[in-house]
């Protein structure tokens, strides 16, 4: 540290980095109350400089060379919010070896490679933080590292994708199909150009992943994690939902159980009296439970420039004081367990299942013997559509494991009766 404030650079000035930035400038006359010395933006680093000259007071910090981040001596902190494995993992890698503390928004990195970046900080003596890395302006690694540390955690399960979330409440509340509302949060800017990573549960199932190995004290990368999207979910599957008193979310969920973690994304179909049913639109919300706090819910935005910025520069915050304190480097990654991931298949949970059937006597019983023989024992039974000469049925089973009802399924898809299995979702 200079003795004229901590030294910062900041890679990106996209939506978030321009939030960074904002935030820092509203936050100038404060700092030194809040954190005992102030931030100097000394060098943004950008694509196209001349993109950027006319959005910030400074146009000479810009550069498009992050050797001269890397080489400044004087430069305490990087700030990476340009996304992605690369060049995101080099930049990151890179400063942590040099000696200057990061932090980033990289969820995709973390999920993937944090425990080696972590082992980096920690031999380099300097802090890597990810706060905004999850649910956006949500305090949650914290509050897990620090505030439910004394907490034996048992479940985390959470909407920490707010395209998805935004599909599902327009679904819900205003009868859109699927496609509709994917072109309105698009065109609001909810949803990327393509919007796979959101749709199919692979931007939730990162950030289950990092909440999983915060929670558990056991590493939990991407690849272990089940993802199945929201891609299938109709108008009928909201409706049947509504008149079982439920409501259908995108959840991604970890549990440590005696058999090891279970950690999905996976739509739901919960109680409308659940907290997590009320989440609406673009909110996130993450409900955690700890054998000493018992239940906990942290609500809010859960993406944008500003939000995300504000979990961005708690960090950075939190790293300056230490800076100041001379104690930078004394945080560690803790985690001390190595806990199995269980496979999906051997996970329990109770189905919605849609099916077209023959419209005959006996059907049912056909398709409850079926059941019957693969341990899967039916709860509920509804008919109240016909298509063509078909019946539609949704059945509900009682919890069963993974690969009985996937067993079960494979025999009723074969089975004459059976014209179409539509539709699957778990039951919480």
């Amino acid at each position: 540290m200079s003795h004229e404030g901590i030294n910062v650079a900041l890679l990106g000035l996209g939506t978030v980095g321009s939030g960074v930035y904002k935030v820092m400038q509203r936050q100038k006359a404060e700092m030194p109350q809040k954190i005992n010395t102030h931030l100097n933006i000394r060098r943004i680093l950008v694509r196209n400089i001349a993109k950027y000259q006319d959005k910030i007071e400074d146009p000479s910090i810009l550069t498009t060379e992050y050797e001269t981040i890397l080489e400044d001596a004087q430069i305490d902190l990087v700030i990476e919010l340009i996304g992605g494995i690369e060049p995101a993992y080099t930049y990151i890698r890179s400063a942590l070896e040099a000696g200057k503390s990061v932090v980033t928004a990289n969820k995709d990195l973390i999920a993937d490679r944090g425990g080696e970046l972590f082992q980096i900080a920690e031999e380099n003596h300097v802090e890597l933080r990810f706060e905004a890395s999850v649910a956006g302006g949500i305090p949650i690694i914290s509050p897990l590292k620090n505030s439910l540390a004394a907490n034996e955690i048992r479940k985390i399960m959470g909407i920490v994708n707010g395209t998805t979330n935004y599909i599902l409440s327009k679904m819900t509340e205003e009868g859109m199909d699927y496609e509709d509302a994917l072109a309105e949060a698009t065109q609001l800017g909810y949803a990327e150009a393509d919007p796979t990573a959101d749709v199919e549960g692979y931007d939730a199932g990162r950030k289950i992943a990092i909440l999983a190995t915060i929670a558990f004290h056991s590493r939990v990368i991407f690849r272990d994690v089940y993802t199945e999207g929201i891609t299938k979910i109709t108008a009928k599957d909201i409706s049947y939902a509504r008149n079982l008193g439920r409501v259908i979310k995108l959840i991604a969920m970890a549990e440590n159980t005696s058999e090891g973690i279970e950690v999905k994304v996976h739509p739901l179909l919960i109680p409308q009296n659940h907290p997590l049913a009320s989440v609406s639109g673009s909110y996130n919300a993450v409900y955690v439970d700890g054998d000493a706090v018992e239940d906990v819910m942290f609500y809010g935005r859960g993406a944008g420039e500003m939000p995300t910025a504000s979990a961005v520069m708690g960090d950075v915050f939190s790293i300056a004081r230490r800076i100041v304190e001379n104690s930078v480097g004394s945080t560690r990654d803790n985690v001390y367990r190595s806990i199995p991931v269980k496979r999906i298949e051997n996970t329990r949970s109770s189905y919605y299942i849609r099916m077209e059937v023959e419209d005959k006597p006996g059907v049912l019983a056909t398709i409850a013997s079926i059941f019957g023989n693969n341990s899967v024992s039916i709860e509920q039974v509804i008919q109240k559509n016909k298509i063509d000469n078909n019946a539609e049925l949704v059945i509900i089973t009682s919890s069963v494991k993974e690969r009985h009802i996937k067993d079960a399924l494979l025999i009723l898809e074969s089975s004459s009766v059976v014209r179409k299995i539509a539709t699957l979702i778990r039951v919480y």
